[in-house]
């Protein structure tokens, strides 16, 4: 990122407007609306610049290490979270007003307004001449999207009336949620999912093998087909492997002799 700053600052910052823009480029794409619309907010865009080249461009990386200070690092991260939750709601509102009926519509909406930006990462990578399609954020969700997925779910039911709850405290007690489950993983530097557990007992219920599980699938059909090579080289005794290499260093030593 620093080089990438150095050498083409320009695409340096279209990267930046997108992590801070993503959300909405995503969901007026979704609802037919001009996607430049969000730019005419000069504040906003002037302030994204401002941290922009403070981050890259400050004597000494001081406003980079002021960030980065665990304890101001964990108020951003909060705030942050608390933004996520309004922006969800807030979209889900917006598309109740396009679509009454429209359940998915609603959902799509509030989903990339609460993760727009790691939506676009492949996007944003191509920006920065870098192509990696296995980092796909839909292939290995992160703990802000599988979270605001879950809570587009929740608002646009509450929106329809089938949640009996106010959205006051529904906001209330999901900005709880996604603040106190952010800090603690910013905290503990971890990258594990609270959904994790629950995830674990119904995906196999539901889709015959847990989240991610393609390693365990590989490795359940190999045990199941028994006679097929890749099952007979695992099973090859690690003191096997030993004496073939002595066996054949022998014979190396045997012609050399």
């Amino acid at each position: 990122a620093v080089e990438l700053s150095r050498r083409h600052p320009v695409a340096s910052w279209l990267c930046a407007m997108l992590h801070c823009f993503g959300s909405y480029i995503l969901a007026d794409l979704l609802l037919g609306e001009p996607l430049i619309d969000y730019f005419s907010n000069n504040s906003s865009i002037l302030l994204a610049s401002a941290v922009w080249y403070l981050i890259f461009f400050c004597p000494l990386d001081l406003f980079y290490k002021c960030v980065c200070f665990l304890p101001v690092k964990l108020i951003f991260v909060a705030m942050k979270e608390v933004v996520r939750v309004r922006k969800i709601a807030v979209g889900i509102h917006h598309a109740h007003h396009h679509y009454h009926h429209g359940w998915f519509v609603m959902i799509a909406t509030g989903w990339v307004k609460g993760s727009g930006v790691a939506l676009m990462s492949n996007f944003e990578q191509l920006l920065r001449g870098v192509w990696k399609p296995e980092t796909n954020e839909i292939l290995h969700m992160s703990f802000p999207t599988k979270a605001s997925l879950y809570g587009a779910i929740l608002f646009t039911l509450q929106q329809t009336r089938w949640l009996p709850v106010s959205k006051a405290s529904l906001i209330f007690i999901f900005t709880m949620f996604m603040v106190s489950c952010k800090v603690f993983l910013t905290a503990t530097h971890s990258h594990t999912s609270p959904f994790d557990a629950l995830e674990g007992y119904i995906c196999p219920v539901l889709f015959g093998s847990a989240c991610g599980g393609d390693h365990h699938h590989d490795n359940h059909g190999g045990s199941h087909g028994g006679g097929g090579p890749g099952a007979q080289h695992s099973a090859m005794p690690a003191k096997s492997k030993e004496e073939l290499s002595e066996g054949s260093r022998k014979k190396k030593t045997k012609k050399a002799d």
